[in-house]
């Protein structure tokens, strides 16, 4: 690994025992941000999908000093008619000073998720409204326990802190963004498994993909343990779908939580134009004057 590569690794992720080294350390906050998307597939292929949090698990056991965000309600606008949209700055700012996640805080965000989809979802947020201090812990809680690091039920008291948001439009897409990119050089990547790309699998009236999306699904980019692949290999499997740091990438998924976790591995590769179309399939989906394909490319 090179210099730049071994920077850009550490500005995204921290490994266990550096985190067990510095547990209580008042300059840091820890996040858990566990919880699901529980998916159940009819035989013709109509698949729903429930959102739930898991602050249950967290009050039997979690990381030292951790407080806990709910991903479904903590982080998203609950009034928005499209699940899971992002909150806005007044209640961001609420529930992370609330959470002693303040300006000058290194967050630490770990989950329950395969490809810790619901930690990048945090540190997306967080890079949208302006805090760069964000880092994931690689392998999250499943390594974290395996490896044997303490773990407590004890809550700890959040004292109250400040967030300042300071929203970056780059970050995010709307609807009207995709569409009006969609005959450009933009490339759009759907986060999905290869059945929802192709519509074997649909969530809603209609199946596929937006026209032409590059399927990369979160998993090819972690490890079977959970671990982020290594940079070389990352960068090997975005490259082999002609995805070049030079190009501005639109990403999305279901909800655009998954879509985070795509964001979050070019990141590291260093790619500096990235976005979340955050409406993703739950809005561009059930929207028929919205084109769709379901072909393979």
């Amino acid at each position: 690994m090179s210099d730049n590569d071994s920077e850009t690794v550490q500005s995204h992720l921290v490994e266990p025992a550096w985190l067990e080294q510095r547990l209580g350390d008042d300059s840091m906050r820890v996040v858990d941000m566990r919880g699901y998307v529980n998916a159940q597939t009819q035989p013709d292929g109509f698949q729903t999908a429930q959102y739930n949090g898991a602050k249950d698990e967290y009050l039997i056991s979690h990381i030292p000093d951790a407080v806990y965000l709910d991903w479904t309600s903590d982080i998203v606008d609950t009034e928005d008619p499209v699940p899971a949209q992002l909150a806005g700055p007044e209640k961001v700012a609420d529930v992370l000073g609330r959470a002693g996640i303040g300006d000058d805080k290194l967050v630490i965000a770990y989950d329950n998720h395969p490809a810790s989809q619901f930690a990048t979802r945090l540190w997306w947020v967080l890079r949208y409204y302006g805090h760069e201090k964000v880092r994931v812990l690689n392998g999250g809680w499943k390594r974290w326990n395996v490896e044997g690091y303490p773990v407590t039920s004890e809550t700890p008291r959040a004292k109250r802190a400040v967030f300042t948001p300071r929203p970056d439009p780059r970050w995010r897409q709307t609807w009207q963004d995709v569409s009006s990119k969609l005959d450009s050089d933009v490339v759009l990547i759907d986060a999905r498994d290869e059945g929802q790309f192709t519509g074997t699998i649909r969530r809603g009236p209609r199946g596929g993909h937006i026209p032409g999306a590059v399927n990369v699904p979160r998993e090819l980019l972690v490890e079977s343990d959970g671990r982020w692949r290594a940079l070389p290999e990352l960068r090997a499997e975005i490259e082999s779908r002609g995805i070049r740091p030079s190009n501005e990438v639109v990403a999305y998924c279901n909800g655009g939580v998954a879509a985070t976790s795509v964001l979050f591995a070019l990141s590291m590769l260093g790619y500096p134009d990235l976005s979340n179309y955050d409406g993703s399939w739950n809005e561009w989906g059930p929207r028929t004057d919205l084109p769709i394909a379901t072909e393979l490319p």
